[in-house]
This record gives C-alpha cells, sequence and structure tokens, in this order.
C-alpha cells in the first residue's frame, strides 16, 4: 500500500526554464549562448552547485573553461533565479494528496545559492513533510546514497513511495532502488499515473 508519495521539486512542482532564461538574456547571440550552455552544463559542473561545493569554486570552475565570457557568465549567476517560476496547481495537487491521508516529501538537486535568489517559488514547502535538499546532504540524484539518505531519514519502505522525478536518469536510479517511479512529462499525464498507482495500492 503506498504511504508516500516523493517529488522533485525543479520540473516537477515548479518550471525550471533554462533555454527562455539565456534567451531573454541575449536575445538572438546563438553562438553566445551555445558557448554559456558549454561552460554551465559540459562534465555537469553546475552539479557541484547542487552538491552544496562553494558558490565561488563552482563558478571559477566555470568560467576556467571559457574565460573570454566571465562577464556574461557573471550575469547568469546573478540572475539565475529567474529561470525558475511557480506552477499555480502545485498547491491544488498538493492539498488534495494530502487530504487523501498520504505523507508528502521532496527529494530534490537543488543549491542554497539558487535558493537565495528566488525564495518566493518554494513558498507550497509548508504543504510538505519534509524532505531532503541535495546541497544538504552533499549528494546528487542519480546517486543511490540520496535515495537511500531520505530512506534512512523517514524511515521509508521503499515499496510503499511513489517517487516523481522530470529527469529519466533519476527515476530509473529510483526505481532501481525500489521505489514506484514515474518520470513527469505532463502535469496531467503524472496525475493519471500516480492515481492510477494509488488506486491499485489500494487494492
Amino acid at each position: 500500500m503506498i504511504s508516500t508519495i516523493i517529488f522533485d521539486i525543479g520540473g516537477v512542482l515548479i518550471d525550471f526554464d533554462w533555454d527562455g532564461f539565456i534567451h531573454r538574456m541575449f536575445p538572438g547571440r546563438e553562438e553566445l549562448i551555445d558557448e554559456l550552455d558549454a561552460a554551465v552544463w559540459g562534465n555537469r559542473r553546475w552539479d557541484r552547485l547542487d552538491a552544496g561545493d562553494e558558490p565561488e569554486e563552482v563558478f571559477a570552475s566555470i568560467i576556467a573553461h571559457a574565460p573570454e565570457r566571465e562577464a556574461e557568465l557573471r550575469k547568469v549567476f546573478e540572475n539565475v533565479g529567474d529561470t525558475l517560476k511557480k506552477r499555480p496547481a502545485t498547491p491544488l495537487w498538493l492539498a488534495d494528496l494530502k487530504a487523501r491521508g498520504y505523507r508528502l516529501l521532496y527529494l530534490s538537486n537543488y543549491s542554497r545559492y539558487v535558493m537565495a535568489k528566488n525564495p518566493g517559488v518554494l513558498d507550497f514547502l509548508p504543504l510538505l513533510d519534509g524532505g531532503v535538499f541535495s546541497c544538504d546532504v552533499k549528494l546528487i540524484k542519480p546517486d543511490r546514497r540520496i535515495y537511500q539518505c531520505i530512506a534512512d531519514k523517514f524511515s521509508l519502505n521503499p515499496s510503499e513511495c511513489v517517487f516523481i522525478d522530470d529527469l529519466e536518469r533519476n527515476v530509473k536510479a529510483g526505481h532501481d532502488f525500489g521505489f514506484n517511479a514515474i518520470q513527469f512529462v505532463t502535469l496531467a499525464q503524472t496525475q493519471q499515473e500516480l492515481n492510477a498507482m494509488l488506486e491499485e495500492g489500494r487494492s
């Protein structure tokens, strides 16, 4: 029987729109955008921020990949909170599941730096019963140890949990750990799959 639902945050409970953000910041400058994308995301450099490394150390590593773009990269770092946007359906969805008696948790690759740049997008957190941010445990999905971390923290039986994430690699890792797992593509699709899973768990 399902008792607990575990949510990723970015791409599930809030929008994370890097592509829109970077194109708004540097409209029409596709070559520059490609360079910035490569510097920020190449070799998963940005993941070190989510893993709790010091922001200036992470930024220095990114800038070292494209030193001639330091000014533009610093502008990105300063305004990165604009990649995030609330989803109006989120509090309604969480409140409904809470009213149905489920424990709600979060398991998110997230950094304190980005949180501070746009704290308002997380105003739904009081509707949840707790969770794990990657930066606080210095582990990031899909590392198996972060799934073990949330299981230990909340004494979870994985077979009684549903894990929802937008990234296939994280969903697979959650499933391999033992969670029931759903890849978020759209809200309607996810709600349909989740409700079917919850109904099956009651039968």
